[in-house]
């Protein structure tokens, strides 16, 4: 399945622009081997990988992302983010997530998770450019909740949009989830064609699946659960059966 994905974005020139096998992407959340052993057999397209959701999921070490990368064929997005909230720090800070950025980098990580945003609520350019480039060119990147707590979530999407390797914004279109949001996703998914709304949108964030038919009759064709596959919470493991209801629910 990993070669079929790698085939079809190089085909499609990013998953924002193509269905995969003209059905909708599942992305999970997984911690390590065990959580990414359990969403690939329940069905996940792709993994988001990330330690210390205490922080709402944090830079894992360049280990776990080889040892995940060792026992699934799926893609894996990597979290590249130091601390809670959506600040990228000083420029100390900045230089060691961009190291470690690199370290993933030549550890075979090709895909990865990021977005900081400045005190007044835009882009954090400096910091979204910086990782980009240790990332490098070819590398795939989703831009995450970020945007939910953006000033002007249509001005930070022209901010960020022709920067290299954005392919995909992480939204819940609301900071408290995607209850309140559910509006504001329906909205930006009828806006595709528009400069600034070209990568897919994939929904996380208080997802629920009584949200799943509105989000699919708008056209929204990926989705990302964590929580909601953890029936023990996050101190247990993805579950591959809540994992195989969601990607039945979704087709």
């Amino acid at each position: 399945m990993g070669q079929l994905w790698s085939t079809a974005f190089e085909a499609g020139r990013g998953y924002g622009r193509l269905s995969y096998m003209s059905r909708p992407i599942l992305e999970v959340i997984a911690l390590g081997p065990e959580d990414a052993r359990a969403a690939q057999a329940g069905g996940a397209d792709r993994l988001e990988l990330v330690t210390d959701m205490a922080a709402d999921g944090l830079t894992p070490d360049r280990a776990t992302y080889a040892a995940v990368r060792a026992c699934v064929d799926i893609p894996v997005r990597v979290m590249l983010r130091a601390t809670d909230g959506f600040s990228a720090g000083g420029a100390a800070s900045l230089d060691a997530l961009c190291g470690a950025a690199g370290a993933l980098a030549a550890e075979g990580a090709d895909e990865f998770v990021l977005g900081f945003l400045t005190d007044d609520g835009r882009a954090d350019l400096t910091a979204v450019a910086a990782l980009a480039d240790a990332i490098g060119p070819r590398a795939r990147w989703t831009f995450h909740r970020a945007i939910d707590r953006a000033a002007d979530r249509d001005a930070l999407r022209k901010q960020l949009a022709d920067l290299p390797g954005l392919d995909t914004y992480l939204t819940a279109g609301s900071p408290t989830g995607v209850d309140d949001g559910l509006a504001t996703l329906v909205a930006e998914a009828a806006r595709g064609d528009e400069p600034g709304y070209e990568p897919r949108i994939l929904v996380g964030g208080g997802l629920r699946l009584k949200h799943v038919p509105v989000l699919r009759g708008a056209g929204i064709s990926a989705f990302h659960v964590g929580g909601a596959v953890r029936p023990g919470g996050w101190g247990a493991s993805v579950s591959a059966g809540a994992v195989g209801v969601w990607r039945e629910a979704l087709g």
